[in-house]
C-alpha cells in the first residue's frame, strides 16, 4: 500500500477553507456547488471545523466564517516585517523610560505568543522571556486584553475551545458568566492586570490592547510587586503604554495605507 496516498477528507476541509477565505461567509450549499461535494457531507466538513475553532456558524444569517485562529496558522509567516520594523523600536523606546521589561503578544493557536520582548535589556526582569514564549489566553493579562477586544464572534469560538480544556490555566472557561462579566470590565477600563509569583516574588502585568485593522497585538509591562503597589504601578505606566500602542496602532496603518497606494494601478490621462 502506498503510504503517501492523500487523505481525501482532509483535502476536502482545505477546500472548504479556501472558499471560505474568498468570501464573507458562504452556505452549506454554496460551498458544495463549488467544491462538487454532496451538501451532507460538506455539512459534516463544515461543522468539524467548527468543533476545531476555525469556522463558525453565524446565526445572523447561517452563513459559516472563518475564525482568528485562521489567521493564526499563518502567524509569523507575513507579521515579521510589523514586529521588527514597527513595534521592536517602540516597546525599546519604552523600556528605556520606564526600565522594567515591555512585550508585544499575538494570537497563535489558542495562546499568546511573545512577537519581542525587551527583557534582556532591563536588569529588572524576574525572569527573561524571548520571543517565542507562550502564555495562556485566560489567566494572563496579556490574554484576557485579547479577548476583551477581538471580534465577539472569534472571542466566543475561543472560549468554546478552552472549555473542552482539561489544562489547568483554562478552567476559568468553565466559569463562562464570570470570565464575560470580567472581559467586560476590561474593556470599560481599556486594560488588563495579572498577578503570578516568580521566584517567590509577586509579579504584576499589565496589558493593553494594540488595534491594526484587522489585526490584535498585546503590549504588556511586568513589575515586581515588592517594588511597586499595582495603583502605583498604573498611574505611572499605564499612560505610556497607551501611547506606545498607539504609535504602533498608527505607524503601521500609516505604512499600510502607503503599501496600497504604491500598489494601486496609476491613473492614465
Amino acid at each position: 500500500m502506498d503510504s503517501t496516498r492523500p487523505i481525501r477528507a482532509l483535502m476536502r476541509g482545505l477546500d472548504a477553507l479556501t472558499i471560505l477565505n474568498l468570501r464573507d461567509g458562504a452556505t452549506v450549499s454554496e460551498i458544495a456547488h463549488e467544491i462538487r461535494l454532496p451538501r451532507t457531507t460538506v455539512y459534516r466538513i463544515l461543522e468539524t471545523l467548527c468543533l476545531s475553532g476555525f469556522v463558525f456558524r453565524d446565526s445572523a444569517d447561517e452563513r459559516y466564517r472563518l475564525t482568528i485562529l485562521v489567521r493564526g496558522l499563518s502567524g509569523g509567516f507575513d507579521d515579521e516585517a510589523w514586529v521588527h520594523q514597527i513595534a521592536k523600536p517602540a516597546i525599546y523606546q519604552l523600556c528605556s523610560e520606564i526600565v522594567w521589561p515591555v512585550s508585544i503578544a499575538t494570537l497563535s493557536g489558542t495562546k499568546m505568543m511573545l512577537r519581542e520582548a525587551t527583557d534582556h535589556a532591563t536588569p529588572l526582569a524576574i525572569e527573561r522571556y524571548s520571543a517565542g514564549i507562550q502564555l495562556p489566553l485566560l489567566t494572563s493579562a496579556t490574554g484576557r486584553v485579547y479577548l476583551a477586544y477581538c471580534p465577539l464572534a472569534q472571542r466566543d469560538a475561543l472560549i468554546e475551545i478552552l472549555a473542552r480544556s482539561t489544562k489547568e490555566d483554562d478552567k476559568p472557561a468553565r466559569d463562562r458568566g464570570d470570565l464575560l462579566r470580567a472581559l467586560t470590565e476590561i474593556k470599560a477600563h481599556g486594560y488588563a492586570t495579572a498577578t503570578r509569583t516568580r521566584r517567590l516574588i509577586d509579579e504584576y502585568t499589565v496589558s493593553v490592547p494594540v488595534p491594526m485593522n484587522d489585526r490584535l497585538a498585546a503590549l504588556t509591562v511586568r513589575f515586581a510587586a515588592s517594588a511597586l503597589p499595582l495603583k502605583t504601578g498604573l498611574e505611572r505606566f499605564l499612560p505610556k503604554l497607551r501611547q506606545c500602542a498607539a504609535k504602533i496602532s498608527t505607524v503601521f496603518l500609516e505604512q499600510q495605507a502607503e503599501a496600497r497606494a504604491k500598489s494601486a494601478p496609476q491613473a492614465t490621462a
